[in-house]
């Protein structure tokens, strides 16, 4: 071993410390010591090499006197310390799982209950009765939606608050009183500035109200060139305070409430305009500290402040400096690190989670009192006091939840008004903690308002439009609502929810056609700068109920256009039509058939890069024929662009100079939208908007109109030709008018997916078509004859994969059911009848579940074949590898499963039994039986693995003296690898000459004798040869 090193120490072998080459590696890093590989290993926590791969081995080093059979006390001692180990684990997992699946949301439920339906004499026994057995387990169940609703709402906050100081809170939040002017003593001087600020925040009022005006995006863009003006001003009006002698500076309040404040500069919201109504007192020479304000800007970071003013203003300064000269970051910096899932939980096995336990269940009980009990309360008694709703009034049913709204908005009313007191008083502090808790609730609000009750009425004016399309009434949902009013209530929102992100979708399509600016009435939710928080924060309640009022508007008018017109016109136009059959009699199992939509239909069909490609052209088309007609391109879809417009003048910098009267002018200007593109307008140009909403309106309803019918009305024929027995047109009511009976309607939820999958079917083929006609006959041949040689090659592809897609979830389904649904639902005195239709569709679905389950579980055999499937693909599909590695082997599993039962219990047992009740029950619980019997194989199987674990590790404990490297054997690996070339090499020079010789033979004219052997070339010299080339 002579010139050989070790890679880490670069030390050559010594007698006690020998050189090893246990991994791959060769050369200059092939060897290693083995206290170096230890510690290496030690270190970097790795048991392979970094460069190859390979994890190393080592073989035990016993102890001499080391019995053969380990001693029965050293056996028994480790089991039992074993077993004590594991139940001491499961002692302490039991504790978490009772803490926090038991304890936490059952005394959340109960307080909840005790809140609200509990009395004074209750409160003596409240801590018996929490843990009272009584109802556990549906109390636990409760409490679990109790205790999440709890955790949102803190999540909320805490989210809340990051947007405050990220975001900037509101002007009128982040804006403080100017300090007091130093006035020359007057009578009436202190009693003038009273009204002068009431008459300024008046103004400012209406300020607001009048900037509502301007379209969302206008605003966005207002609120950033009015936060860059704002920046500029501050700078200028802090190079004048510097110009100046310097004064004790003023420091923000400090807000233990939600922490510190944001830099209102860096606030996205709405600025509101500067005062107009209420001039200011004319002064020959403002003095620089005391400079007028824009109320949208923050004030200057450094200010004068009057001593006599604000006595209490001056010692926060030194309250504010002694908290940061205590404040250590690296404590809580720490204190994070250390704090995990796993111990905040309890998993790492220490007893901390208790006071986590205990945190939790008291953040509950206030989060219960504050944020559900007090509206609650405050609503009941304003409910009560003025008779709103009485027990005979039908909404009854939501009292709770229309209490706890109306308490809501008279708490977000009262902050209002002592916010207003506050202000007046100049409570600095005060007045900002009452507007942090205005803005709590009324994000609160404004989130149910458009989550809730917006989705809400889109989803009840779809269903009242939609009456007629299956022949329903008023008076059918009336009576639906009254017996579930709160399924009727979630299944309209899932509708409306539904409903509105598809037509948020469809306008954001829109955005990417039209010309920016067309729809500059809507907001753009692909703008980056848009965020709903912060406009929920920064905008007033004014503005967001007009944006609601448009917003439903636009909503109903829509419904109304692709909904009830087409309806009203197919009931007169084609009366047998509708209605629709929402009802599953027929011969097509619904559950078969609503599996077969899900896991093969649908996901077909929503392949999202063609249908929104096909929607995008389709909207194009559109829109260049009705810009064409009416003449307004330029409007609708904008200009191409012109040699000398792509130079964008530069925009205008404020004058430094100008001061807070550059961000005034900024604000009263009207800019135009974000991305605004300007456009030729045409004569009569009102006229022609009034057309295109027209012709809008028209295309909307026949485009709707065509989707309802076209899709159903092939699907009905599908279902038709797929089922004999269904009926295809006449409806449901004119069989009984005739007296004759008609075979029923399939469900059109079928019909109408069916439907649409043959109509994308058709369109894919057409566009295909359209694409390749235009390139010419030869091309066209060309393709089609390689759509055959593709075809051709993947045949036998396509006949292996429907094989294994019908035959494996047909036997997982059929043995499921065998297993489950006949012992528990069959009785003995009735014959299973086994439909295989809806047992493949259910195997389908158990088939994509076990596949989940397998991959998602530990590393084997099936879990290696399903990956290497998957990375494979269908074009580089290795069928003899799946055949071998997936299809045969689960293929065999289940056929043994189902036949092994079936012949013990149809061939052996009535050998033993001639009762055929027993016969029937035996054959009943067979499948059952074995499934017990290879789960207990399994558990001991796994137990007898884990005890010789335990063995080797009692053995490791008692007798192990140390580990020795073990080398890698790299013979072993040339002669394998030159096996493997020599194999390759011989195979291709084989496979060569066979193409050769298929040559040769099409060149020859035919001949009757056959070919002599001895003339075909040898496969097996041929593999000799090459493995003696490469030896």
């Amino acid at each position: 071993m002579e010139g050989d090193i070790c890679r880490v120490c670069r030390c050559e072998a010594q007698s006690d410390r020998p050189l090893f080459h246990p991994c791959i590696c060769t050369g200059s890093i092939k060897w290693i010591h083995q206290d170096c590989l230890m510690q290496w290993m030690r270190y970097s926590r790795k048991e392979y090499c970094e460069l190859c791969g390979h994890r190393f081995s080592f073989t035990p080093i016993y102890s001499p006197d080391m019995p053969r059979v380990l001693p029965l006390k050293y056996v028994a001692g480790g089991l039992l310390s074993s077993i004590g180990t594991a139940v001491n684990y499961w002692i302490h997992y039991s504790m978490v799982a009772v803490a926090w699946l038991g304890i936490v949301p059952l005394t959340a439920y109960r307080t909840y209950r005790f809140l609200f339906s509990g009395s004074i004499d209750m409160l003596l026994t409240l801590p018996m009765d929490i843990f009272s057995t009584e109802n556990i387990a549906i109390d636990v169940f409760r409490g679990c939606f109790v205790a999440t609703c709890t955790l949102f709402t803190f999540v909320g906050l805490v989210w809340l608050r990051e947007q405050i100081i990220h975001g900037g809170g509101p002007d009128w939040l982040e804006r403080d009183d100017p300090p007091p002017v130093a006035q020359p003593p007057e009578a009436n001087g202190n009693e003038e500035r009273p009204n002068q600020e009431n008459a300024q925040e008046a103004n400012d009022d209406n300020n607001n109200n009048n900037n509502n005006n301007n379209d969302d995006n206008n605003n966005e863009e207002e609120h950033n060139n009015n936060n860059n003006n704002n920046f500029l001003d501050n700078n200028l009006i802090n190079r004048q305070n510097q110009d100046r002698p310097q004064e004790p500076p003023v420091a923000p309040p400090v807000i233990p409430l939600f922490g510190a404040r944001a830099p209102a500069a860096a606030a996205p919201g709405p600025a509101p305009a500067p005062p107009v109504a209420a001039p200011r007192q004319p002064q020959e020479a403002p003095a620089p500290d005391h400079a007028p304000i824009d109320p949208a800007e923050p004030p200057p970071p450094v200010a004068p402040v009057d001593a006599e003013a604000e006595p209490e203003a001056v010692n926060e300064p030194a309250e504010g400096a002694a908290d940061e000269a205590n404040w250590n970051p690296m404590e809580w910096e720490r204190a994070a690190e250390e704090l995990t899932w796993e111990r905040l939980l309890g998993l790492d096995g220490s007893m901390v989670f208790l006071e986590h336990v205990f945190w939790v269940v008291s953040l509950n009980t206030l989060f219960i009192f504050i944020f559900a009990f007090c509206p609650y309360s405050i609503g009941n008694f304003l409910i009560s006091f003025l008779g709103i709703i009485t027990p005979g009034k039908p909404l009854l049913h939501f009292h709770g939840l229309l209490t706890t709204l109306l308490g809501y908005c008279v708490i977000g009313i009262t902050l209002i008004k002592l916010h207003a007191i506050a202000r007046f008083l100049r409570w600095r502090r005060q007045r900002r903690i009452l507007g942090m808790c205005y803005i709590v609730v009324k994000v609160s609000l404004l989130s149910v308002v458009e989550i809730g009750v917006l989705p809400l009425v889109c989803g009840w004016w779809l269903d009242i439009c939609s009456l007629p399309m299956f022949d329903a009434t008023l008076k059918d949902r009336k009576a639906s609502f009254k017996a579930a009013p709160g399924t009727s209530l979630f299944i309209h929102w899932m509708f409306g929810m539904v409903y509105v992100y598809y037509f948020a979708s469809f306008i954001v399509l829109l955005r990417e056609v039209l010309r920016p600016g067309v729809l500059w009435f809507l907001r753009n939710l692909n703008d980056p700068d848009f965020s709903p928080i912060q406009e929920m924060i920064h905008l007033s309640i004014l503005r967001h109920a007009r944006r609601l009022v448009a917003s439903a508007i636009i909503f109903g008018s829509a419904v109304l256009l692709m909904l009830w017109a087409p309806i009203q016109i197919l009931k007169s136009g084609w009366p047998t039509f509708l209605p629709y059959t929402l009802s599953g009699d027929s011969e097509v199992n619904e559950l078969s058939l609503q599996l077969l939509l899900l896991q093969i239909i649908l996901p077909g069909f929503f392949e999202q890069s063609h249908t929104r490609i096909w929607l995008k052209g389709l909207v194009r088309i559109w829109c260049n024929v009705v810009a064409r007609i009416l003449g307004i391109k330029s409007y609708l879809l904008g200009t191409e662009p012109r040699p000398n417009d792509d130079e964008v003048p530069p925009r205008q910098q404020p004058d430094l100079g100008a001061g807070l009267a550059a961000a005034h002018q900024a604000i009263m200007q009207r800019d135009v939208p974000v991305g605004f593109q300007p456009y030729d307008r045409p004569p009569f140009f009102a006229v022609r908007l009034v057309g295109l909403l027209v012709l809008m309106c028209i295309s909307l309803v026949i485009g709707s109109l065509t989707t309802l019918t076209v899709p159903v009305w092939i699907g009905r024929h599908g279902m038709a030709l797929w089922s004999m027995g269904s009926q295809i047109t006449p409806p449901p009511n004119t069989a009984v008018a005739t007296g004759a009976e008609t075979p029923p309607r399939p469900h059109e939820l079928y019909t109408a997916a069916m439907g649409t999958y043959l109509c994308w079917i058709i369109s894919r083929g057409i566009a295909v078509a359209v694409n390749l006609f235009p390139q010419g006959r030869a091309v066209v041949m060309e393709r089609v004859k390689h759509w055959i040689s593709v075809g051709t090659s993947y045949a036998l592809a396509a006949i292996i994969f429907v094989l294994m897609l019908g035959v494996i979830p047909l036997m997982f389904g059929l043995l499921l059911e065998l297993v489950v649904v006949v012992p528990l639902r069959v009785p003995i005195v009735q014959t299973p009848v086994l439909f295989l239709w809806q047992d493949w569709a259910l195997g389908v679905l158990y088939t994509k579940i076990a596949c989940a389950l397998t991959l998602m579980g530990p590393d084997w055999a099936l879990k290696r074949a399903i990956e290497q499937a998957y990375r494979d693909g269908l074009r580089d599909m290795n069928l003899k590898f799946i055949i071998r590695e997936l299809g045969a082997p689960v293929i065999t599993c289940f056929g043994l499963a189902l036949a092994v039962p079936y012949v013990i219990a149809q061939s052996i047992m009535p050998i033993f039994f001639t009762n055929q009740v027993t016969r029937i029950l035996i054959a009943r619980q067979i499948y059952p039986f074995f499934l017990l019997i290879g789960f207990i194989i399994v558990i001991v199987i796994l137990q007898i693995r884990q005890f010789k674990k335990l063995y080797v590790a009692i053995k490791n404990d008692k007798y192990l003296v140390g580990q020795r490297l073990v080398n890698y054997d790299h013979q072993r690996k040339k002669a394998a690898q030159q096996a493997a070339a020599a194999a390759a090499i011989a195979q291709q020079q084989a496979a060569r000459a066979q193409q050769q010789a298929v040559q040769d033979q099409h060149q020859q004219p035919p001949v009757n004798d056959p070919p002599d052997e001895r003339d075909l070339p040898d496969p097996g010299a041929a593999a000799v040869a090459a493995a003696q080339a490469v030896q």
